[in-house]
């Protein structure tokens, strides 16, 4: 009964399998999946869903300080609250230690509640660098 909770759909990104059909994921990858979708959609991307995504593109030129990690934090939570009924989001943790880099790193903890099984992923999100310019000496 759990599995049947969890699903079965088409895998992201959209491929074919070794029979050339499309390929499937299902169990906890199509969930997997499914909040790396929600994640990597800004809203207004999908002319007929215009809702769907996260709103953590909105911080691709911010500062990396705490406001905005509690900013991506929360944009984070609500989407997938959303957009993904099969997990509950027990924690996001934002890492600025690839800033430098242009990406930031989000901790996403969650259980399956079909199953109440934990677990975690690690999405990284790409912001602009800052200049050397804009360094201040």
């Amino acid at each position: 009964m759990a599995q049947e909770f969890v699903g079965r759909g088409w895998a992201f990104p959209v491929r074919a399998d070794d029979a050339g059909r499309i390929a499937l994921s299902s169990n906890e990858r199509e969930i997997e999946e499914a909040i790396r979708l929600i994640l990597a959609t800004a809203p207004g991307e999908r002319p007929m869903r215009p809702e769907f995504g996260c709103a953590v593109h909105d911080y691709v030129f911010a500062p990396a300080d705490a406001a905005t990690a509690g900013a991506i934090g929360a944009a984070v939570r609500s989407a997938l609250r959303f957009w993904e009924p099969r997990i509950e989001v027990t924690g996001v943790s934002v890492s600025f230690e690839r800033a430098d880099d242009g990406c930031l790193l989000i901790d996403i903890g969650y259980v399956i509640l079909g199953t109440n099984d934990p677990r975690n992923l690690v999405f990284p999100f790409y912001v602009i660098p800052r200049e050397e310019s804009e360094v201040p000496s």
